[in-house]
């Protein structure tokens, strides 16, 4: 059994933008930090903070909500591609989130990146997930 790292991260996310929570601890590894990072430069995140408790690393994300009413900037998260199924795409095929709107979060051969960036640099990578 392997353990999904990605999957680790984005449910806690998920789970907590959907119960209105401010603050998410995650578990830090090199891929986390570096999702971690793209959603902070993108503006869905408000902080990402690293934290060690106990000898071992862990990420706090402080997630960010607009209004009175407290609308989360992040509506959803989605995985796509996993371990039993890995979805790749060219330079040419990568996906658009509602319009350009949201973005795709991918691993390329020259690191995380979002979809616009692969698309400037044209290449192409794994789809791990999206954001909007």
């Amino acid at each position: 059994m392997s353990q999904d790292t990605i999957s680790t991260m984005i449910t806690p996310i998920r789970n907590a933008s959907t119960g209105r929570k401010t603050t998410v601890r995650i578990p830090a590894t090199n891929t986390t930090r570096s999702i971690g990072r793209i959603p902070l430069e993108e503006g869905f995140v408000r902080d990402v903070a690293e934290h060690k408790e106990n000898h071992k690393d862990f990420m706090d994300v402080t997630l960010r909500y607009r209004g009175r009413k407290g609308k989360p900037y992040i509506t959803a998260l989605k995985r796509i591609s996993k371990p039993g199924l890995r979805i790749y795409s060219d330079r040419r095929g990568l996906p658009k989130v509602l319009g350009g709107m949201g973005i795709v979060i991918l691993p390329t051969s020259h690191g995380l990146m979002t979809d616009r960036e692969a698309r400037q640099k044209k290449i192409g990578g794994e789809i791990s997930c999206y954001v909007w």
